[in-house]
């Protein structure tokens, strides 16, 4: 069995399964910090994804890769906040970014486009790329995870790449968690996805030029994201039991819920369709192990929570910002690796569930513009500091709360960690 590719070391100190955002981010944020860095990943990028709207969040991690300025200078559309057609009112009404975070936009992006870029830059950086390679199963010695073993498509030869450790970036493939870990799947969260493209679509007028639409209707809400040259992304979001008890094809489920709506008729009145429908379902749930020996998960390999308020390129480059400090420290003191790793684990599942949490919550659309304010506020500021408004968009653009602990202190993380060692 070759060993690996030509022109590719045989040793590294992280090997990243996945070169999605989740694994781009955490590869290249460590070979900033000079570490030897492999990304697999099963596709030839460009390559299709669904998720075309990002909160300002994103923006954090994406300066700390250098990013910014690329992403204006691509022409991707800002996105300043969205509307909501939404509640027992049903009468649509905004939030604006400006009010609440340290961003004021974010953008609106073909996920091909900024994947790829997130990627490229990772190379520019100094990890080592792969695509088209499939990863088969991890090498472990005693119980530890010390490499993979992949295959390129094409070729009938097995590689193999040793590394200090390994990172599951694979998204929902979960090759590692798949594998060590079993899953919770949130059960009011089980729903099913259909989506497709337009041309030719009304905007929203005004300062709602740009915003994500958001409209809910009996049976479930659809998505409508502006993209580039008149194209919208427009997807419908039901319940696997809607979808399930229906006897139409989620084709026609689509185009009949599409006639229930406001909104949306409206912008889509002279649009065309122009691409096939994709679907998706399960969406949410979360990996009970993130992390073992020699190993971590981040991004969707690690959980994933319905896409309501557009979260999951945020929670993968913020993660994967993290999950690089963390590595960085773990590969500069081995002896600390599982407390870190350990902290790191309980910083991601408070992360996530407290967005799972509020998410579970805002689908209850028997509520006012007002009661979704105070539901943000009760999750991120319960002292009151400022108006539940201003907490409602800080929470939608900054996935910020009490338990939100992706913004611990790698520094701390380290002194704690050092501190159990030693204890140990």
């Amino acid at each position: 069995m070759p060993s690996t590719l030509t022109g590719i070391p045989n040793e590294f100190d992280v090997i990243v399964i996945g070169g999605g955002p989740a694994g781009a981010t955490t590869a290249g944020l460590l070979a900033k910090r000079g570490h030897k860095v492999a990304v697999l990943d099963r596709e030839r990028f460009p390559r299709y994804h669904v998720g075309e709207s990002l909160i300002p969040v994103v923006m954090a991690p994406m300066e700390e890769m250098g990013l910014t300025e690329r992403m204006e200078q691509r022409g991707f559309e800002r996105k300043y906040g969205g509307t909501f057609v939404w509640g027992n009112e049903q009468a649509a009404w905004d939030f604006s970014f400006v009010d609440g975070g340290d961003y004021p936009f974010a953008y609106h992006t073909r996920r091909a486009d900024l994947d790829a870029l997130i990627l490229d830059r990772a190379r520019e950086l100094g990890a080592f790329v792969v695509e088209d390679a499939t990863v088969k199963e991890p090498v472990e010695e005693d119980g530890r995870v010390t490499g993979v073993r992949f295959s390129v498509r094409g070729g009938k030869e097995t590689y193999e790449l040793r590394a200090t450790m390994v990172v599951d970036a694979s998204g929902q493939a979960r090759v590692l968690t798949r594998r060590y870990s079993e899953i919770t799947w949130h059960d009011k969260l089980r729903n099913v996805a259909v989506w497709t493209y337009f041309d030719n679509c009304e905007r929203l007028p005004g300062d709602q030029y740009t915003n994500i639409l958001i409209e809910g209707i009996e049976n479930g809400w659809f998505w409508g994201i502006p993209l580039d040259k008149g194209t919208v992304s427009v997807g419908f979001v039901t319940p696997a039991s809607v979808a399930g008890e229906s006897d139409q094809n989620l084709e026609q489920l689509f185009r009949d819920e599409v006639e229930k709506t406001t909104k949306l008729k409206h912008m889509l009145r002279d649009a065309r369709q122009s691409a096939g429908f994709r679907s998706a379902r399960d969406w949410s749930y979360t990996s009970h192990t993130v992390h073992g020996k020699g190993w971590a998960a981040v991004g969707d390999a690690a959980a994933f929570v319905d896409p309501l308020i557009s979260t999951g390129v945020a929670l993968a480059t913020t993660a994967g910002s993290i999950l690089s400090r963390v590595l960085d420290k773990v590969l500069q003191h081995p002896e600390i690796e599982e407390a870190a790793l350990d902290r790191y684990a309980t910083a991601y599942r408070n992360f996530f569930d407290e967005v799972r949490s509020f998410v579970e919550q805002f689908y209850d659309r028997s509520l006012k513009k007002e009661d979704y304010h105070k539901m943000a506020q009760r999750i991120i500021d319960p002292e009151g500091k400022n108006t539940p408004a201003n907490d409602f968009v800080t929470l939608l653009g900054g996935l910020r709360g009490k338990h939100l602990a992706l913004n611990i202190t790698v520094d701390d993380l380290v002194e704690d960690a050092l501190s159990v060692t030693a204890q140990g």
